[in-house]
C-alpha cells in the first residue's frame, strides 16, 4: 500500500507548482506576477520544511510509523520549492544582475534571511540519497540533517522581516516552528534523562534513518 502511495504523495506535492503553472497560462497571477510567484513559492517552501518537520513527531505520537518512508520526498521538494522561489528572485526579478542582487542581501536583511535559509538547504538537498548516508554514517549524517531547523528558522524570519505590517501568516508559521522545536527539546531531555536512553535513542536513530 505504501509503494502505491507513494506515486499519489509525489503528485500532490506537485499540485502547487502545477497549479501556479495553470493560472499563468490563464493570466490569473494578479497586476504583478512576480510577486504572485514569489509569495506562492516561499510559501510552499516553509509549508515543506514544516511538514518535513512534523513527520517524526506524527510518526512517534500517532504510533503511523511508515510516516517515516515519505520525510526524504517532502525534504526534497521543501528544496524544489525553495529553489523555484530564489530562480524567481533571480531571473524574473534581478535579471541575473550579480551586482544588484549582492547589494540586495547587504542592504536589505529579509533578502540576506531567505539567502541564509536556501544555503542551509543545500547540502540537506545534496545528502539525501542512501549513499550520502552511507558515506557520512548515521550520526554525521543526522548531525548535518538538524541544520533544517536553523533553515526553517531563517525562513520564517525572513517572512516576517518581509511583510512588515500584517504578520498573522508568518506567525502561523513561527507558531507552528516553535512547537516543533519545543517538542524536539522535550524529547531530548527525557531521552538524556533515562539511563540507557542513549544507547536505545541511538538505536532507534539508526533504524529512522535507514528507513528514510
Amino acid at each position: 500500500m505504501h509503494r502505491l502511495s507513494k506515486p499519489a504523495v509525489f503528485l500532490a506535492c506537485l499540485a502547487p507548482v502545477g497549479i501556479l503553472v495553470w493560472r499563468g497560462f490563464h493570466r490569473e497571477l494578479g497586476a504583478n506576477p512576480i510577486e504572485f510567484i514569489t509569495h506562492s513559492t516561499g510559501n510552499w517552501t516553509l509549508i515543506f520544511l514544516l511538514i518535513t518537520l512534523s513527520v517524526t513527531p506524527l510518526r512517534k505520537l500517532a504510533r503511523q510509523y511508515w510516516l517515516v518512508n515519505f520525510r526524504r520526498v517532502f525534504g526534497l521538494f521543501a528544496f524544489f520549492y525553495g529553489t523555484l522561489h530564489l530562480m524567481t528572485y533571480v531571473w524574473l526579478d534581478k535579471f541575473f544582475d550579480v551586482h544588484e542582487m549582492l547589494k540586495d542581501i547587504a542592504k536589505r536583511r529579509f533578502i540576506t534571511a531567505g539567502v541564509t535559509a536556501f544555503v542551509l538547504m543545500l547540502p540537506l538537498a545534496l545528502t539525501s540519497s542512501r549513499w550520502a548516508i552511507r558515506k557520512l554514517g548515521g550520526k554525521r549524517w543526522q548531525a548535518l540533517h538538524r541544520l533544517i531547523y536553523f533553515s526553517a528558522a531563517a525562513g520564517v524570519i525572513h517572512y516576517i522581516w518581509l511583510v512588515k505590517a500584517d504578520l498573522r501568516k508568518p506567525l502561523e508559521f513561527a507558531t507552528v516552528l516553535g512547537v516543533l522545536i519545543a517538542y524536539r527539546l522535550a524529547v531530548w531531555i527525557a531521552a538524556a534523562a533515562k539511563p540507557g536512553a542513549t544507547r536505545v535513542a541511538s538505536a532507534a536513530s539508526k533504524v529512522e534513518v535507514s528507513r528514510s
